[in-house]
């Protein structure tokens, strides 16, 4: 397999609908990650070796960057069509993803944290692979769901 290289995000269309979110990719591809995301308090460590991507929104939802962390299936030239980036870590690395928004290794999960006083609008965490999906939305401590 040949290396793989950080990519920089470019702005996409999300569609926060019942039952999920929905991304469309530059290329005009949409993707739905089932939901509602569950809300969790400005961090989450995801399971263990599922694909995590990492979505932050503008404050009304309708577009935002993605980013894959430690994805090493996907091309770079892939990446680069669909808007989506990626990030790689090993060992204790730690990557600013986004202002208030940090990735991090924790053995084999990855640990997702966001100072959402720093982010103008919504970070959301899809952690997956073939045998389950799970979604978050990190929220702040204030949060009450109604």
């Amino acid at each position: 397999m040949s290396a793989r290289n950080n990519v920089a995000p470019s702005t996409i269309t999300v569609n926060l609908v019942e039952g999920g979110v929905v991304v469309q990719y530059l290329d005009g591809r949409e993707v739905f990650y089932h939901g509602p995301p569950e809300p969790v308090t400005e961090s989450i460590k995801t399971p263990p070796g599922k694909d995590v991507h990492v979505l932050v929104t503008d404050p009304d939802g309708v577009e935002g960057v993605m980013t894959y962390v430690n994805d090493r299936d996907t091309h770079d030239d892939i990446l680069e069509t669909t808007g989506v980036g990626r990030v790689i870590l090993s060992g204790d690395d730690e990557e600013v993803l986004y202002p208030g928004v940090t990735v991090s290794t924790d053995a084999y999960s990855i640990r997702v944290e966001a100072d959402l006083s720093l982010v103008d609008g919504r970070v959301f965490v899809f952690a997956e692979d073939e045998l389950s999906e799970h979604a978050y939305e990190l929220v702040p401590v204030s949060y009450t769901h109604l």
